[in-house]
């Protein structure tokens, strides 16, 4: 007896993944939020915009650590910054990473 085997149209899959640069932005996005000090750092942005100083203070990071990751987040383009005289403040550069991070938080059921 032969096994009946539904074939899927190659173009159709094909299709459906995006281009190749759009795939490497996509990874590069995701590399950016691969780490749990840079999620804080984007939760804490979703309710302000604020300052290195104010991010370490409450998120509990030392200064040096908060603007690495902030740095790393500036070049990934999820964190744009704003001078006021000495002081610079970082917000999300796109405020659509606030519902990705939802969509996360939902697809792993926690």
């Amino acid at each position: 007896m032969e096994t009946k085997i539904d074939y899927i149209d190659e173009q159709t899959v094909l299709d459906y993944i995006p281009r190749n640069a759009t795939l490497h932005s996509l990874a590069e996005f995701f590399s950016a939020c691969s780490d749990a000090t840079r999620n804080k750092i984007i939760c804490a942005l979703c309710i302000s915009e604020m300052c290195v100083s104010d991010l370490s203070r409450i998120l509990g990071i030392n200064q040096t650590t908060c603007s690495h990751q902030l740095r790393l987040l500036r070049a990934a383009d999820i964190v744009s910054q704003r001078r006021d005289g000495k002081v610079i403040y970082y917000s999300l550069k796109n405020r659509k990473i606030e519902n990705v991070l939802l969509a996360g938080v939902d697809f792993l059921d926690l």
